[in-house]
């Protein structure tokens, strides 16, 4: 299947060095940068946890521009224990347990993603950036994301969708939310083994924003083993949504063949990053 140019949207990987990081793409919101030093040797990664791509390395004493923070994942580091992770102007991530002073750090502004209202082209046009950053993070090719994205959500219609802005209908397990999504919340909904479909009472995954459902989608395709063979095929979409299929992401038989018919239709393999 031929692949439409590749439209990149984050930007490339970001240099290193011990004056510094030369940043990209910063915006207003980035413009009151905060130049500090680290206690490290210090991973540079692409998402505010461990799991995500390490790109670079500040080493002790070297000098970062941070311009603003988020909550990730709790680091146990060499100057305190946070669940702070700081952004550099770069659009990478550093955790603040390892950085010197920096305690004026504005919150990240929230991507506004895909919603409900959008005309289909507007959906897609929405959910790239949040979906390619899951690709740099979490390694799950955009074209899935977004295509699941639709198909879980109804464009963005769904009551899971509109209430607790849950795009792929992710589950609340032994009553908790995982790292991301801040609540549960049961709805209606149906189970099916091979053609039969029966209904049931689900608890769901409730989120703050479009963006943070758009992370967790690609941090709880990592963290769960049985969807480890899918890792082999990050760079074939399809096979990554066979393999997540047929591990037990989705109970619809036909499932596979909706979202594949979804990413071919909006052309949805051109987001994916190689």
């Amino acid at each position: 299947m031929s692949r439409a140019p590749r439209r990149w949207l984050l930007g490339s990987v970001v240099a290193l060095s011990t004056a510094g990081i030369i940043g990209i793409g910063v915006t207003d919101a980035d413009a009151a940068s905060t130049v500090t030093t680290v206690v490290g040797p210090l991973n540079v990664r692409t998402g505010p946890t461990t799991k995500a791509t390490v790109v670079g390395q500040v080493p002790n004493g070297g000098t970062v521009k941070l311009a603003c923070k988020v909550t990730g994942e709790q680091i146990n580091g060499r100057i305190r224990t946070t669940d702070q992770w700081d952004r550099l102007d770069s659009g990478r991530y550093v955790s603040h347990a390892y950085v010197r002073g920096a305690t004026s750090l504005p919150t990240c502004p929230t991507e506004p993603g895909p919603n409900g209202s959008m005309t289909p082209a507007q959906f897609v046009a929405a959910s790239v950036a949040p979906a390619q950053r899951g690709q740099l993070e979490f390694r799950v090719p955009a074209s899935v994301t977004i295509a699941q994205a639709i198909l879980e959500s109804g464009w963005g219609r769904s009551g899971l969708t509109a209430n607790d802005r849950n795009f792929f209908g992710i589950k609340c397990f032994h009553g908790s939310p995982g790292a991301i999504a801040t609540g549960c919340h049961s709805y209606a909904t149906h189970e099916c083994a091979g053609n039969v479909c029966t209904p049931t009472t689900a608890t769901f995954r409730t989120y703050p924003s479009a963006t943070d459902s758009f992370r967790d989608h690609g941090h709880f395709l990592t963290v769960n083993s049985r969807y480890a063979p899918a890792f082999a095929f990050t760079g074939n979409a399809d096979q990554f949504l066979f393999q997540i299929w047929k591990a037990g992401y989705a109970t619809s038989p036909t499932y596979v063949q909706n979202v594949t018919a979804l990413m071919k239709k909006y052309n949805l393999y051109q987001y994916d990053l190689r």
